[in-house]
């Protein structure tokens, strides 16, 4: 499901559109068409099926008479939360020929993602420009089924789940494969920090939902999300944004392209920075991506990449619902006699933080041989994490590297066809990293009490067959195989592990000797599915489909520090009745956990007319084991575990819709109904941290092209739970935005945001904990207040 040109035909400007101008450079562009008439231009890096670093050629199509009628642009899908541009026609003044102009990147990705029998979705940044500090939530907050709730503001570190999966991991995200060009962020375990993903430096967005993310080498339950950077043949020119407003946000950033001959290039460069809504809520991020194509010969083109991000941000932490009705930006000062008593860990005194690079490096060439597409990517990421949690749990640095081989084959003897008649996929994934474990004393590096060195795996092939039965029937039955492995040594040298009595602000000794935390896992699954999919009508389809899922542990979830309290650090209980001494307990734990496993139903509605695009999809998936990451009453971690049945129910409805010939509307409706199933403690409770209702609309009125003004309210009409046994819940609420742009010139325009128009006071997310002992524990983590934000932005 994707955005169609419903919504987005009043802001052409904002979209990426390649046109030849045919009367006024003929003999220009029938030089072009015969340079073009090789069949490898190196465009964007889709991981659609049977895509590759090229797009169809420009085809001369012979004399046309003067003043052509212009070819009809077709719709291409629904307004999910993107709008994939159509393909435009024939320009109406035309001297002798005609040429059949090449689709956008993301229209041809679009046409693919839509012919998969499962929801995807196209966003593109068509949809972002216009949006001032524009996050993750904000590009994804229109795809049904994809969940991101801000944490700390920005785009810092969100919550992202795909139909639940992932949905209790926070700050070490797992469940959704996280791609740019093709190409991994996460690491060889499957964990990814979801800060290093740059919306606005992206061109268009695909996401996979479900299993068809297993045709990219995927080997979680919840999907797959695709960065796609721009090159110098789609981006061509300059282009500079600056914007700032409330909370001291600041961004700039500043992309150019360009080509010469068989070669191009394009590079982008932004910087953002914020004082945040709330006490200790500070941020800043730079990222800088370049990527160079070029056409070897007249079957094989190659791309290569390079990216940098630098990240840093304070982790302000929850507050008890009192606290937020009485003052949202204020912060927990942890669980201190007095007035500022607060159930949670101490903010101002523990300084919790994260500071993370990334280095970024790949290729992908793809060779095309008639009916035969094949397509090689390496890739290599370095990352450098060093975070600084709250006492309770010390401060974790993790540094290594991660090496990725992605091999895909496709077999498309008819070109008609959007997806190809075979395809296969093998992703291999090797890394290591070194990982030391600090006490925070005082937001400071104190006492090392941990080591290890970390190997990780994971090997994925995917092979599937599109079949068309009939000229509307079509049937695709596929299997993948996936095996990982999780190896850790444990290297620490000291002859115990320090532990440390914030509260009287000193080390306890003596301490224990060290328990050995290695350990050598490995896991396998064979993941079969099957899909229908019907054509009803032209632009209508259904479909149906049954899948498997697999998804292994990461290291973060085989190895975590407990046993800490606000005060006290990791290994260390006090004995809360009188009088308190020191109960010397396991620093780490080390869970033997099962991969998790699911079977999955789906089913669907796709279509678009002229006015209307629209999407509705409906899934039951079991799933065995599932990966819970637990944590306590003052939020500090309790290890991961495996629950033993659970379900994930949901309904995802998307539609985009031109009312008038000035008025287009966008809506989103999720629907997440996750529970435990017959769970020896939980029974069939919810799952803790899934919003059952999800609603976003948008309304979007054009005075004049380029000049328009668009309102936009974000829903959460139901409770939503905060501990698995369902004590207590999250409110629920409402934010309206407004938003608006004007194009001054055809290179200049200014656009400004309100947000939370009405200041409200609310928790965008919530920490998941396992119990709740008290209805002042300091779980909710505000929402930012009311914020004006202005913007210009410069093409050139």
């Amino acid at each position: 499901m994707h955005f169609s040109d419903t919504y987005n035909k009043h802001c052409s400007r904002s979209s990426i559109t390649l046109r030849l101008p045919v009367a006024a450079f003929e003999v220009s562009i029938f030089a072009l068409a015969a340079l073009m008439s090789l069949p490898g231009d190196a465009l964007s890096q889709s991981a659609a099926p049977g895509t590759s670093v090229e797009l169809p050629a420009v085809v001369v199509e012979g004399a046309v008479p003067k003043k052509a009628p212009a070819a009809k642009k077709k719709s291409q899908g629904v307004a999910s939360s993107g709008s994939a541009q159509a393909t435009e026609g024939v320009p109406a003044e035309s001297d002798g020929a005609a040429f059949a102009e090449r689709p956008s990147p993301a229209a041809e990705a679009a046409r693919k993602l839509d012919a998969i029998a499962g929801g995807t979705d196209v966003v593109t940044n068509a949809e972002m420009t216009p949006k001032a500090s524009a996050s993750l939530s904000d590009m994804l907050a229109f795809v049904p089924g994809v969940v991101v709730q801000n944490f700390f503001g920005s785009n810092d570190q969100p919550r992202l789940q795909i139909r639940g999966s992932g949905l209790q991991q926070n700050p070490s995200e797992r469940g959704t494969l996280v791609l740019q060009d093709g190409l991994p962020i996460n690491r060889a375990d499957g964990s990814y920090i979801v800060g290093f993903a740059d919306p606005k430096s992206a061109e268009f967005v695909e996401v996979y939902r479900g299993y068809t993310a297993n045709r990219l080498g995927a080997t979680v339950l919840g999907g797959a999300i695709n960065f796609v950077s721009p090159t110098g043949l789609t981006a061509p020119g300059a282009q500079a944004i600056v914007e700032g407003g409330s909370f001291g946000h600041f961004a700039v950033q500043a992309q150019a392209g360009a080509q010469q001959g068989n070669f191009d290039a394009h590079a982008s460069l932004s910087y953002t920075e914020r004082d945040g809504y709330r006490e200790h809520n500070e941020s800043e991020r730079t990222n800088f991506n370049l990527n160079a194509g070029a056409r070897v010969n007249e079957n094989i083109t190659t791309r290569l990449f390079f990216g940098y991000t630098d990240l840093a941000f304070d982790v302000v932490g929850p507050l008890s619902r009192a606290l937020l009705e009485q003052n949202p930006k204020q912060i927990c000062k942890g669980p201190t006699p007095g007035p500022e008593f607060c159930r949670g860990p101490n903010v101002l005194r523990d300084d919790p933080h994260r500071e993370a690079e990334q280095f970024r490096i790949g290729s992908r060439t793809t060779a095309r041989y008639g009916a035969n597409l094949f397509d090689v990517g390496l890739g290599y990421t370095y990352t450098d994490d060093s975070f600084t949690f709250p006492v309770g749990s010390g401060v974790r640095d993790t540094e290594g590297g991660d090496f990725t081989a992605v091999a895909r084959y496709a077999y498309a003897p008819d070109p008609s066809r959007a997806l190809p008649l075979f395809e296969l996929t093998s992703q291999y994934v090797v890394g290591s990293a070194d990982r030391d474990y600090f006490i925070n004393e005082g937001g400071s590096k104190g006492l090392l009490f941990g080591e290890n060195k970390f190997d990780s795996t994971t090997l994925s092939i995917h092979a599937g067959f599109n079949i068309p039965l009939t000229e509307r029937l079509t049937v695709s039955p596929a299997v993948a195989y996936s095996y990982a492995s999780r190896e850790n040594d444990d290297v620490f040298a000291g002859a115990t592990r320090p532990r440390y009595n914030a509260g009287n602000g000193g080390y306890i000794f003596p301490a224990m000797p060290p328990e050995d935390t290695s350990y050598d896992r490995s896991y396998h699954e064979w993941t079969p599915s099957l899909a229908l999919s019907y054509e009803l009508a032209r632009d209508q389809s259904i479909f149906a489909a049954v899948s498997r899922s697999f998804e292994p542990p990461t290291q973060d979830d085989l190895i975590s520090s407990i046993n800490g309290t606000p005060n006290t650090s990791a290994g260390l209980q006090i004995n809360p009745g009188p009088p308190p001494f020191p109960v010397v307990a396991s620093v780490f734990a080390t869970p033997d956990l099962d991969a998790q496993t699911a079977t999955t139903l789906e089913g669907g509605w796709k279509g678009n007319t002229s006015r209307l695009a629209w999407s509705a999809i409906a899934y039951y998936s079991w799933v065995d084991g599932e990966l819970l990451n637990l944590r306590d009453s003052f939020g500090n971690s309790l290890g991961a575990v495996n629950a033993d049945k659970t379900t994930h129910f949901g309904i995802e409805l998307g539609a985009a819709v031109e009312i008038t010939d000035g008025l287009t509307g966008r809506a989103a409706y999720t629907y997440q109904d996750f529970r435990f199933d017959g769970d020896a403690q939980y029974d069939d409770n919810r799952l803790a941290g899934a919003p059952r209702h999800i609603v976003n609309a948008a309304l979007r009125y054009t005075f004049v092209p380029g000049l328009w003004v668009e309102a936009e309210v974000n829903w959460v009409p139901d409770d939503t739970p905060v501990d698995n046994a369902n004590t207590l819940f999250n409110e629920a609420y409402t934010l309206v935005d407004l938003r608006s742009n004007y194009d001054i010139t055809e290179n200049i325009s200014i656009f400004g945001e309100v947000s939370n128009v009405f200041d409200e006071k609310y928790a965008s997310a919530t920490l998941i904990v396992e119990s709740v002992q008290s209805p002042d524990q300091a779980v909710f983590l505000p929402g930012d207040g009311r914020a004006f934000i202005l913007g210009a932005r410069a093409r050139f």
